[in-house]
């Protein structure tokens, strides 16, 4: 599901109109963004957390050349899903 059929989804389940549901993702993901750049997590009841997490500096292989490069330390958004979540897309993995 893209942003549009989101949205659209959205829409049709609420009484809001499109341009409004837009004009909402669109803010919470700004929180979203802004909440994370300072480190903090976006904890999400029964869905899941969103956090920041920092990976050390690493040497990695490039695949093609089979070449050992340096990998810089690097900062990640990371996200867990909530056990509620995990229980829903596994039910839906048996019935399949």
């Amino acid at each position: 599901m893209n942003k549009t059929e989101l949205i659209n989804s959205l829409s049709e389940e609420t009484t809001f109109s499109k341009k409004d549901v837009a004009r909402f993702l669109d803010t919470l993901t700004r929180i979203f963004e802004r909440t994370l750049v300072r480190g903090d997590k976006v904890q999400w009841a029964g869905f899941g957390t969103f956090s920041v997490t920092r990976r050390q500096a690493r040497i990695g292989i490039n695949p093609s050349t089979k070449e050992r490069i340096n990998l810089p330390a690097t900062v990640v958004a990371k996200f867990k899903p909530a056990k509620n979540l995990k229980d829903v897309v596994r039910g839906a993995g048996k019935s399949a």
